[in-house]
């Protein structure tokens, strides 16, 4: 989609006709600032704007789109009457991409939106790519949990929205009991497979709201938002009664099968850091390995 923005009735209309012989939808705008409320509504691929309008001028339309941060690229034509060193330097430099001197040559045009077709699709390619690999930072490659990276991001804003506003969540520290006998006895390929399958045992017992992230090794943490500890220890216990029921056989393990214990903290308003929370929770899972394995502990 390309903006057109121009004072001048007939420059405006060729404009319009030469973007539109060249395959684009096109919007118009009579002066900057019907154009820039134009742009906030649309976000278009490309701004065509006239130096000298009414209301924001060309450079400043150029200057508030550059202020805006976003993934996508807008290219920029300016048009121009003047077309002195000086005045083309001050374009680019307030953020154009490239400039017009009128009377407008549709062809001339033509030909600038073929550059902006190639420059807007290579930055389109690049915020694909980059927020793949951001996503690909933040998952754990083995089970598509999310991962250490990801915790700290969420942890660090729930903890922050708890402080301001009061709010109530848990934490849960989850480990798979016995997990490197399991390793000895049946090998590291039939651990991740086992890994895998416990962590989709607990995305499915999880809210929507909830965040299961895969802490290291065998671990696996379990943030909970708006939960209170009882709450807490209820859906953990549905959680390990979910790896129960996945009826994964483990010899080395009293049970016969493979099984989970949970260390459950609560945040509270003494709690300055979320890694004081999660040394809590950390601690009740020591807890509940001290106990017997196979249980849920909560922290004082």
């Amino acid at each position: 989609m390309v903006l057109v923005a121009d004072d001048d009735p007939g420059s405006l209309l060729v404009a319009q006709a030469a973007v539109e012989r060249s395959g684009h939808s096109c919007l118009t705008a009579s002066d900057g600032d019907e154009a820039w409320a134009l742009f906030l509504e649309h976000q278009p691929d490309v701004v065509v704007t006239d130096w000298m309008m009414p209301g924001l001028d060309g450079l400043a339309l150029c200057r508030a789109i550059r202020a805006r941060t976003t993934d996508l690229y807008t290219y920029i034509v300016l048009l121009t009457s003047q077309g002195s060193r000086d005045d083309v330097l001050a374009g680019l430099e307030a953020g154009a991409d490239d400039y017009v001197t009128k009377p407008l040559d549709p062809f001339v045009l033509h030909t600038r939106l073929l550059v902006a077709r190639r420059v807007t699709t290579l930055h389109a390619d690049l915020a694909h790519y980059r927020t793949m690999l951001s996503h690909q930072a933040r998952t754990d490659p083995l089970t598509g949990l999310s991962n250490r990276l990801k915790l700290t991001e969420d942890l660090q804003q729930l903890h922050a929205r708890s402080l301001r506003y009061g709010e109530d969540y848990c934490l849960a520290m989850c480990d798979v009991d016995n997990f490197k006998r399991y390793n000895d006895i049946y090998g590291h390929q039939a651990g991740d497979l086992a890994l895998q399958a416990v962590g989709a045992a607990l995305a499915t017992v999880a809210r929507a709201s909830d965040g299961v992230y895969r802490y290291g090794g065998e671990e696996f943490l379990l943030v909970l938002p708006r939960e209170t500890p009882q709450g807490a220890k209820e859906m953990l216990e549905r959680a390990l009664q979910a790896v129960q029921t996945l009826n994964i056989t483990h010899s080395g393990d009293p049970t016969g099968h493979l099984t989970l214990s949970a260390g459950i903290a609560a945040f509270a308003d003494y709690h300055d850091e979320a890694d004081n929370v999660l040394r809590e929770a950390d601690a009740a899972l020591y807890a509940a390995k001290a106990a017997g394995r196979n249980r849920v502990a909560a922290a004082p």
